[in-house]
């Protein structure tokens, strides 16, 4: 069983060096702070309409993230405080979703970890097809149930199910490496030792 606090202590940058698929940069965090590490729970909406949303916040599993393809129409405020507070009552412990959320302070006081495209004010209908528990595109990135995904300050990144004990095996060997790096620059080295970087490509070096 993975211990989903040893994947947010790696952290997306570590783990998106170590195999994980990292989604595009515009998915990221809604409020300063936000993390989440949990199996994803895919969903899909119609452009403009969340009802797909809403019926995943019914089925997702306690302990899941829901992972929203909003069809690349983004610029409506797909989830807010209501939703917010259904998906904590059922035990879903974030949300990351290819479009826009709004009631940003809420968020932020409930603590409940959001990762968006940014912050929009427009409401979305609830009445279009969608789709729940089947394999979706957010951010650029195929996600499937069964697959983990890893969400802080850097971004969002995605661990296929299948390759997940290969790549946490990864995460910990780089960040292993990682340590030793920073301790031989405090010791005085220098990036450009420890990389073995060609100065002679630098004009005046």
């Amino acid at each position: 069983m993975v211990d989903a606090r040893v994947l947010v202590e790696l952290g997306a940058a570590t783990l998106g060096e170590s195999g994980a698929r990292r989604m595009h940069p515009r998915v990221k965090p809604a409020w300063k702070g936000a993390r989440v590490a949990a199996p994803a729970y895919p969903v899909r909406c119609s452009p403009g309409d969340n009802l797909g949303i809403h019926v995943a916040v019914t089925r997702a599993p306690a302990g899941s993230v829901l992972v929203a393809d909003m069809g690349g129409t983004r610029d409506f405020g797909y989830w807010g405080e209501v939703l917010t507070t259904g998906a904590e009552a059922r035990g879903i412990v974030g949300l990351v979703i290819d479009g826009c959320v709004r009631d940003g302070d809420a968020l932020a006081r409930h603590g409940f970890p959001v990762f968006s495209t940014g912050l929009a004010l427009t409401g979305a209908t609830k009445e279009q097809p969608g789709s729940v528990a089947r394999p979706v595109t957010v951010g650029d990135v195929a996600v499937e149930p069964g697959d983990w995904v890893v969400g802080d300050v850097d971004g969002v990144v995605v661990i296929p199910g299948a390759a997940l004990d290969d790549v946490l095996a990864a995460g910990r060997a780089r960040a292993e490496k990682e340590q030793a790096l920073f301790a031989a620059l405090r010791d005085g080295a220098t990036t450009v030792e420890q990389f073995g970087l060609d100065t002679r490509l630098i004009d005046g070096a």
